[in-house]
Order: C-alpha cells, then structure tokens, then sequence
C-alpha cells in the first residue's frame, strides 16, 4: 500500500473537497482521482461518494479513516523521535563497577547533561561487582557503555583506558602490620589475606603482582566486592590488597602504602567495536574520552 496515497486519501476525507485537496497536496486533480481510484481497487471497497461538488466518506472509508489517522500520527511520532535522536536526543544505558558510583559516574554523567542541557538526556545506571559481568552486559546489548577493568581475549570489545587508582595494603588497626606506613609485598606472605574472587580482574592483578616476584600469598576468604573486603578486614578477619578509595575513610581500618611495586588499577571505557552506536551514545563516549587521562588517580 503507497503511503503517499493514504495522505492523499486524509486530506480528502478532511477537506472533502477534490480541488480544494489537490491544491492543498500541490497535485493535480487527476492525480489525487487516480491515487484514490488505486486505493479503493486495492482495498475492495469505494471509500468516497459524491455530495453535491463535494465527496463525503461511505461507512468504509469513515473505518478506513480512523486507522489511517493513527497509522499517520504513529508515522510523525516516529518521525519526530528518530529526528530528535539524530540530533543527540535519547537515552543512555551505562554500566560501571560499583566502586566508580561514588565519584566518578554520577560526576562525568552531570557534566555530560550540563553541557547538552536542551537535549533531554536520560542515562539509565547499572553497577556492577564485577568486570566480567559489564562486559557480558555490552555483548548482549544490555548496555550501550560499560566502564571496568581490562578483560582479556574479548575480540569484539574495544577497551580504553580513562583513569587509574592505586592499590595499597588495608589491615585492622590492631592488626600487628598497622604500625607501618610503608610495607613491601614480602612482608605480605605470612598474613592469611581475604582475597577478590576469581571472577574479579583485581584477582588476577594481583595474583600477578606475587608471581612477577615470585611469591604465594595465604587465603583466608573470597569476596567479589570491595566494600565486603574493607568490611572484613575492619573486623580482623585477614589482611587485603585493594584499590584506594574514599570508602575506607568511614571505616576503622589503616592503609598502607606498597612501596616496591609500580602497579595501578586502570578503569576502561568499554563498548562494543563493530555496532552502531546513536548519536546521544557517541556523543557520551567522545565526551568521555576528550576528558581522560589514565594516569588521573581516582580516589
């Protein structure tokens, strides 16, 4: 079915009137005719009979009538939302570690709003415990944006690195290692530590931190979130090796300065490399990156 004669045939049945209609569609007379005359042979039904000089809609054509109403409106509806997102209107689905929901996201999220403030953004927040976990999320189109740690062997996802964050030793403050300021990883080994999960990218960080100098490490337990680790070792249950953020601050805990390795947490930005993304989502990733600096150290 033309979609062109369906406007044809609504601006007839509103002006009721062929000339006046033609007019209107800046078409000829004989071409409005002919578009109706298709429409009606198409359909099986006359939809238009003669009033006088005007045409006025039969039973069918009045059925007809109401549907291509909706039909039309739906279209401009359409229309109008893909033109909007053309122009960086829309919705973003980002996803990020849990640790980054303190500072980071909601910061670089409001910025991203303040500079486009006409451009009714909406950003729907997923946090995750685990890198894998927001990885998984992109590849399924779950989520349009994801920031993590690198994940290795994932051909299909572009990572690049946006910002750092150290990593230092936390015990419990009557913990016999809480009177140094400085420790180096040797001094380590003897102390059951609770440890990330093996789904954790931080596990494997650090499992290569004791082989680059080949040393082993106790387990007492482990956890996938940071903030369970801290929570633990505040308690005395083992000792922990965890990136520097301002939530231990609220915690009964001292932290400790590594001092004989060169090694920081990066955080990607992470998304998928062959799929289109829409302009409100290209926009939020360029914004991104214009900002990066991998060796800015979150806190």
């Amino acid at each position: 079915m033309n979609l062109q004669h369906l406007k044809y045939f609504d601006v007839l049945a509103r002006e009721e009137h062929y000339t006046r209609s033609s007019k209107q569609l800046n078409i000829t007379q004989p071409s409005l005719s002919n578009a109706i005359s298709l429409l009606e042979e198409e359909l099986g039904v006359q939809l238009f009979e003669k009033n006088g000089r005007n045409v006025s809609l039969t039973k069918p054509g009045k059925i007809f009538h109401e549907h291509v109403i909706r039909t039309l409106e739906s279209l401009d509806s359409g229309i109008d939302t893909i033109t909007k997102i053309s122009k960086g209107f829309g919705h973003i689905s980002l996803a990020f570690l849990q640790v980054l929901g303190i500072s980071y996201a909601p910061k670089i999220t409001k910025e991203f709003l303040l500079a486009n403030p006409d451009k009714n953004i909406q950003f729907e927040f997923h946090s995750g415990s685990v890198s894998t976990e927001i990885i998984e999320g992109l590849k399924s189109f779950r989520y349009d944006l994801g920031i993590s740690s690198y994940i290795a062997n994932e051909p299909t996802i572009e990572f690049v690195p946006i910002a750092s964050q150290e990593l230092v030793v936390i015990t419990a403050l009557d913990h016999p290692l809480a009177q140094y300021d400085e420790l180096a990883l040797d001094q380590l080994t003897e102390y059951p530590q609770i440890i990330f999960s093996k789904k954790s990218a931080l596990r494997g960080m650090i499992d290569d931190i004791y082989q680059r100098k080949n040393l082993s490490y106790k387990v007492a337990y482990e956890v996938k979130i940071d903030q369970v680790i801290a929570g633990l070792v505040s308690q005395n249950w083992g000792i922990a090796i965890i990136p520097n953020m301002t939530m231990l601050d609220s915690l009964p805990l001292k932290r400790i300065k590594l001092t004989d390795i060169s090694w920081e947490r990066y955080f990607y930005l992470a998304y998928n490399k062959d799929t289109y993304l829409p302009p409100v989502v290209k926009n939020f990733r360029d914004f991104i990156l214009e900002q990066a600096d991998p060796k800015q150290i979150l806190y």
